[in-house]
């Protein structure tokens, strides 16, 4: 499924601190649908293309880290691996954060809809605050996996660009140390996910608009016009 002539009339885009400021109404469950998976699947732009189908708003999660803390993930993880996740730990929060209105009528998934659209940090497996508060009743988790080789092909495409791997591949054995951790964190991510996409060959096109018809097929509905009113 490719959406060459969509033309989304609503911002792909939305501000984290003004959305905290919007009340949704209605009777309905609002739901932060977020996008995980390793480094280099497209869940940034994957995410924005799902939330423009959703007429959601849609947050990166590590844009909102150096937000926050005026520095970058990879900055902050070089620095101090600890100091990284309570940063991604806190952004998290705020996103959990932002009001809803929840009905007391029932919390059934036919009463559903998605509010938020979010791109998590190819580490947040590994992150145990991070996980306890996306095991929350309001999120919906999606994993976008990729093979562990294009994975690393995409890992060493961006390092010849920018001269340098991730920190936490500066080992002896770079793609021997990528397969562990892709291998690990792949059974995390299942293991959390409320669907799983292959991204492999696809696509950020395709697979948001596979990620919205599952959403759709499981109660998940768009926003609607309501949000951005």
């Amino acid at each position: 499924m490719v959406f060459q002539n969509i033309e989304f009339e609503k911002p792909l885009w939305f501000n984290l601190n003004d959305f905290a400021n919007v009340y949704l109404w209605g009777h309905h469950i609002d739901r932060i649908i977020v996008l995980t998976g390793p480094k280099h699947t497209g869940k940034t732009t994957a995410g924005r293309i799902l939330a423009g189908l959703l007429e959601a708003g849609f947050v990166d999660l590590d844009a909102c880290i150096e937000t926050r803390t005026g520095k970058s993930p990879r900055t902050l993880y070089r620095e101090d691996p600890g100091v990284f996740r309570a940063a991604e730990t806190g952004a998290l929060r705020s996103l959990a954060g932002v009001p809803a209105d929840v009905s007391p009528e029932g919390s059934g998934m036919a009463d559903e809809a998605a509010r938020l659209v979010a791109a998590a940090g190819g580490g947040i497996v590994d992150n145990e605050e991070a996980l306890a508060i996306l095991r929350g009743p309001e999120f919906r988790m999606v994993y976008l996996a990729v093979s562990a080789e294009t994975a690393w092909d995409r890992i060493r495409g961006e390092s010849e660009k920018t001269g340098e791997l991730p920190p936490f591949l500066n080992t002896a054995d770079p793609r021997k140390t990528h397969r562990e951790l892709h291998e690990r964190r792949a059974a995390a991510y299942r293991a959390l996910a409320d669907l799983t996409v292959q991204g492999d060959g696809k696509s950020p096109e395709d697979i948001a608009g596979e990620i919205f018809q599952n959403l759709r097929c499981n109660g998940i509905k768009p926003c609607g016009s309501r949000l951005f009113r």
